[in-house]
């Protein structure tokens, strides 16, 4: 695509209670067989395919299932989610309810980020006001939301789980997955609020109508949270497969030198590789773009995100724990001119083992900002 062009789908208009009808009409495997067709994967980060984790939870033998919506919006450089549920909540929950009639659950719980306990007896009061208005009498589900405590950790799916089931916010090992055994230890269906406020328009609209939008391997719409040095920062609704380059025309940004692109978790990006696509088969559409223009130092940009992951390690694998910390002690020895490039290959090293040890996706991704912003500006960072 030549051009970022702004889309109006999951931001768009939409009737209350049409997908509950369209879906009572397509009946459950009706339901999940057209999201499977339509291509929509989950728009939290790790993209696995929606309509195939829809179909696993219908078709656990339990009688009691959960469907849970992750609105534990922690990755810095995102706010999409907050937008969601302050403006198009009820998308959200008409997403959920329709997600409960497919999978067999009557109860659904929707996991606040501890920072938007502002709005929680507005969403309260909202959530009365979808049963009661648009649920009635089409099918038994109820939703209640819970308040998170403010941990980058609890946005893992297992660590979700664990602090709602009063355990301290920290990942299982896999599997089981969550929808074998989750929440209460029982079948539990975990969506991000963006997947929620996407299926109820491919309910009403189909699939052939989603799949056309996006590239191959990326169906329909994203929305991107982009802040930094850019003229008009916001919340912005793309198809999948636009540039990067349009993306920071579309915004104003001027002078840029790197973009961070995927959130802190995600990588990033020097001017040579502007031309690449937000795709799940190139840049991480993760929602958060954060763009530095060529007046930020880049060493100090990275240690931002380091001491951030250090902070926010949960400290129960040894290679997050130790290797976050590792890698910020070793990033400050260098802002001060005390260690060499062999001490920096020394970081890269551990960086390696952090990704094939670490229990979560937490301590896994940490080593990608590193060696992306390093290994791009590493004469700015080890020649100061």
């Amino acid at each position: 695509m030549s051009k970022a062009e702004v889309k109006k789908i999951i931001l768009g208009e939409f009737k209350a209670g049409s997908a509950i009808k369209a879906a009572v009409k397509k009946k459950p495997e009706g339901v999940i067989q057209n999201l499977i067709d339509s291509g929509i994967r989950g728009r939290g980060g790790a993209g696995f395919p929606t309509g195939l984790k829809w179909r696993f939870a219908a078709n656990e033998k339990s009688k009691v299932k959960t469907v849970i919506c992750n609105a534990d919006e922690g990755e810095p450089g995102t706010f999409k989610d907050k937008l969601l549920l302050e403006d198009h909540f009820y998308k959200v929950l008409e997403g959920m309810a329709v997600a409960g009639f497919a999978i067999g659950s009557t109860k659904g719980i929707i996991y606040l980020r501890g920072e938007y306990a502002g709005m929680l007896p507005r969403l309260e009061e909202a959530v009365d006001d979808f049963k009661k208005k648009v649920l009635k009498k089409a099918f038994e589900f109820d939703v209640k939301i819970r308040l998170g405590a403010g941990a980058y950790v609890c946005g893992e799916e297992f660590a979700l789980i664990e602090s709602l089931n009063g355990n301290r916010g920290e990942p299982r090992n896999k599997p089981p997955f969550p929808i074998q055994k989750g929440y209460l230890e029982k079948p539990t269906l975990v969506n991000n609020v963006e997947t929620f406020a996407s299926v109820i328009h491919i309910t009403v609209n189909g699939a052939d109508w989603y799949s056309k939008m996006g590239t191959v391997n990326s169906k329909g719409t994203k929305l991107f949270s982009i802040s930094g040095d850019v003229k008009k920062p916001g919340v912005y609704e793309l198809e999948m497969g636009t540039s990067l380059k349009s993306v920071l025309e579309l915004v104003g940004a001027k002078n840029t030198k790197s973009v961070q692109v995927g959130g802190f978790s995600g990588i990033n990006i020097d001017k040579s590789e502007f031309k690449r696509v937000l795709a799940y088969e190139d840049l991480p559409p993760g929602g958060s773009i954060i763009v530095f223009n060529e007046d930020r130092d880049m060493l100090h940009v990275l240690k931002n995100i380091l001491e951030f992951f250090e902070e926010e390690s949960c400290g129960q694998c040894t290679p997050c724990r130790e290797g976050a910390y590792q890698l910020l002690k070793g990033v400050r020895m260098i802002e001060k001119g005390e260690k060499s490039v062999r001490y920096y290959k020394e970081l890269v090293n551990l960086c390696s083992v952090m990704k094939d040890s670490a229990k979560c996706g937490l301590g896994q991704s940490i080593p990608s900002s590193f060696l992306s912003i390093s290994e791009k500006f590493k004469d700015e960072i080890l020649f100061r």
